[in-house]
């Protein structure tokens, strides 16, 4: 294989040659002298033009890259596998004192743990007992305060039924007629006196209705008593406020008709 650097110099040397060769015929061209005419013959000179043909080497080949070299295939050191020393363990033998010193421990702790077992069970249980007779006194202590409320709920009822059925004096001032009896006599009924009577009534405040209506002083003439009697029942107060039953006098005043 030829060298590179040695082509290289070759080319470079041909070229350095064909541009002294140019530089030279150039320099003759420009020195030559032009040839004397002579007059008489006065022929055409003939000027040919000689084209230079230039020795142009070819293009050195393309240089050939060596071809890289394969890398050594390092071989793979697997390692030394490391031998581990054999422990031999030997038996100790306990002596007979220390064993049993050991199963006496372990047989106490039993004891201890069987015993601290029983007591947290005991104390589990007291603290359900104690849990189930807190829910009973809670219960219990509800049902009482429901039947303490029913008490009273009860007696507030019948005291209000008595008080409604109690009645209260008040003065007949404070009633006030929505339908009037209507009165009507004569001096007959009089008896030739003028009348005076007293009717006690009982009403009921709700309603103003009558209940009741009796002689608390008569007139002295029974007839005309029941007279009137029959007008004021069929007569009405208005309602009073509070209700309840209301009892009250009614003051009536008869005089002789003295225009006959």
């Amino acid at each position: 294989m030829q060298d590179p650097n040695s082509m290289k110099k070759k080319v470079v040397a041909a070229l350095v040659a064909v541009v002294i060769g140019h530089m030279g015929v150039l320099w003759a061209v420009s020195h030559m002298k032009m040839a004397e005419l002579k007059p008489i013959e006065k022929k055409p000179v003939q000027v040919r033009f000689v084209k230079i043909k230039q020795d142009i080497p070819p293009p050195p080949p393309p240089p050939v890259m060596p071809k890289p070299k394969p890398k050594p295939v390092e071989k793979k050191v697997e390692p030394k596998p490391v031998v581990k020393p054999k422990i031999i363990s030997q038996k100790v033998t306990k002596p007979a004192s220390d064993v049993k010193h050991q199963e006496d421990i372990k047989e106490k702790q039993k004891q201890e743990q069987q015993k601290l077992d029983q007591q947290r069970q005991a104390e589990q249980l007291r603290q359900d007992q104690l849990k189930r007779e807190q829910e009973l006194r809670e219960q219990q202590a509800r049902e009482q305060a429901a039947r303490d409320k029913a008490e009273r709920d009860r007696a507030d009822r019948e005291r209000a039924d008595r008080e409604s059925k109690t009645p209260r004096v008040v003065s007949f001032g404070e009633l006030d007629w929505s339908r009037k009896p209507v009165i009507k006599y004569t001096n007959e009924d009089l008896k030739g006196s003028n009348r005076k009577m007293l009717i006690a009534l009982e009403v009921d405040g709700t309603s103003g209705k009558i209940n009741s209506a009796r002689i608390a002083s008569s007139s002295g003439v029974s007839a005309f008593d029941e007279k009137i009697l029959r007008s004021v029942r069929y007569s009405k107060f208005r309602p009073v406020k509070g209700g309840g039953i209301l009892t009250t006098t009614l003051p009536l005043e008869f005089e002789l008709n003295t225009q006959n």
